[in-house]
């Protein structure tokens, strides 16, 4: 019989695995594979994700690893892009492939009919191990081969096929640069044997664990992962819904009751968008306010309250003060040690500037 774990254990058990409960002496490179990687898709935002879980978190240390090559930022899980160290970049891009694939064909499949993809692949890997493109850069030089086809879906098709990483100085802290890719392989002259689909799950488990089939595929964005999972040696437990959900034997649950200090989340984190079954930490309040940002296309970055979703957070300058909002969507306790935790953000994210915190009641204005 499958063991009952309540909601709030659950929601301990992934704060803890995601280094949430209290911050880490980990290194950059250990935490970003402990996680399986950063949503990372935006440049810059993910600092703060690190700044969460890491004791002393130096941006530039992060920098240098994107310059060393250690890091790198690529398409990976649910075509998004990650970022991820050299061994993993290379290991996980083979067997996800087919989720970047999957939605190439479907927005682009019209437009690649008639394209020989081999050649596409060979033409496109070509020009980028030349030097770093854009993908318009990419798109303009491939329809001299194949005129008459869309240069976007043609670059597209490139990224589909051949690992591509952003290069710096793309994503370094406090600088910026032009959305540039060339072939993983040649930026990280490294080779590594694929991961498979066992592997990979055990990883999700580890960070982002008790979790169920669909869990893990929605944080992948494989599909078929059930057998996969079956085959594993793993405890299994029963949700409060009666969903069978599946973990590490010797992993760590801290009990229900242990406390959740207060976290300013970057947007896009991880810890939101890995689960089918989100409630472990967004709670049903919550997620009305949410359906408003997603009208808007616009993805807030939250408070983490007693380990779940209350609020989100802004950051205004002017004439050298950064003004964090504390923007609260349902009554809190401790309100004194968020605003504790914002004037630390401020510290890391303005150390140059005056600081304010202001709190409101209600989201932000997506």
């Amino acid at each position: 019989m499958d063991l009952l774990i309540s909601r709030r254990a659950l929601n301990r058990a992934t704060l803890d695995r995601q280094h949430l409960l209290r911050r880490t002496d980990r290194t950059v490179v250990e935490v970003v594979e402990h996680l399986a990687g950063l949503q990372a898709q935006t440049p810059h935002t993910w600092y703060t994700g690190l700044w969460n879980r890491i004791e002393g978190f130096d941006p530039a240390d992060a920098a240098g690893l994107l310059l060393s090559r250690e890091l790198v930022r690529i398409v990976l899980q649910r075509s998004t892009i990650h970022l991820v160290s050299a061994r993993d970049c290379l290991a996980m891009r083979p067997l996800l492939q087919e989720v970047t694939g999957r939605g190439t064909k479907g927005a682009y499949g019209r437009e690649l009919a008639g394209v020989d993809l081999d050649e596409l692949a060979a033409a496109g890997r070509t020009l980028l191990e030349e030097r770093p493109l854009t993908f318009a850069e990419l798109g303009r030089t491939l329809a001299e081969r194949w005129p008459g086809h869309d240069p976007q879906a043609l670059s597209m098709g490139v990224r589909w096929l051949v690992p591509l990483v952003q290069v710096p100085p793309r994503g370094l802290w406090g600088r910026s640069g032009p959305i540039a890719h060339t072939s993983a392989e040649s930026w990280l002259g490294l080779q590594a044997p694929p991961m498979t689909p066992a592997e990979l799950v055990l990883r999700y488990l580890a960070a982002f664990g008790p979790a169920s089939v669909m869990d893990a595929q929605t944080w992948s964005g494989l599909t078929r992962l059930g057998e996969v999972v079956e085959s594993l040696d793993l405890v299994r437990f029963r949700d409060e819904n009666g969903r069978t959900l599946y973990d590490l034997p010797g992993a760590v649950r801290p009990p229900e009751d242990v406390p959740a200090p207060p976290r300013l989340m970057s947007d896009f984190d991880n810890l939101f968008l890995s689960h089918a079954d989100r409630s472990r930490v967004i709670p049903e309040r919550a997620k009305e306010v949410l359906k408003g940002f997603a009208r808007a296309n616009v993805a807030p970055r939250a408070i983490l309250a007693d380990g779940v979703m209350a609020g989100d957070w802004t950051v205004t300058r002017a004439k050298g003060v950064s003004t964090l909002g504390l923007h609260l969507w349902q009554p809190v306790g401790a309100l004194d040690e968020i605003e504790k935790e914002a004037r630390r953000l401020l510290d890391f994210l303005a150390p140059d500037d005056e600081h304010e915190v202001r709190v409101f009641d209600g989201p932000s204005r997506p």
